[in-house]
């Protein structure tokens, strides 16, 4: 599967029509952001299940400053519509499938409803 580049038009509708979509944050004139490309790459014809995606956070400033991204690149894995994986730094081949193998295998029943739990003890009335 072919990555594809996130905007603020599309970031929302990716993320919400996905399961599972791994972003990286990145910028041309990074070279470790330049490093990774091709390990993620590789890695997007290996999960046809997983949407690989890219933000290029010159051009896309709103998005980098709406997850607070401070260094690139940054990688973001989001399941069923929650954050449950974001670092700083590039990763290599056996650590980037390694953190998709335990994204896959987590319990989204049980992480939304930690979500919820928390919402609540928050004052919030849980969702």
């Amino acid at each position: 599967m072919a990555v594809q580049e996130l905007t603020q038009e599309n970031f929302e509708s990716t993320v919400t029509g996905n399961d599972i979509v791994i972003v990286d944050f990145w910028a041309p004139w990074c070279a470790p952001c330049r490093s990774f490309a091709p390990i993620f790459e590789a890695a997007s014809e290996n999960y046809q299940d997983v949407v690989f995606a890219k933000v290029n956070t010159e051009e896309q400033q709103a998005l980098a400053a709406a997850f607070q991204i401070r260094s690139i690149p940054t990688l973001m894995i989001f399941r069923e519509q929650v954050i449950i994986f974001s670092q700083p730094g590039m990763l290599s081949a056996s650590q980037l499938e390694d953190v998709l193998g335990k994204a896959r295998e987590l319990d989204m029943a049980q992480v939304h409803e930690d979500i919820r739990r928390q919402q609540q003890a928050a004052g919030n009335g849980g969702a």
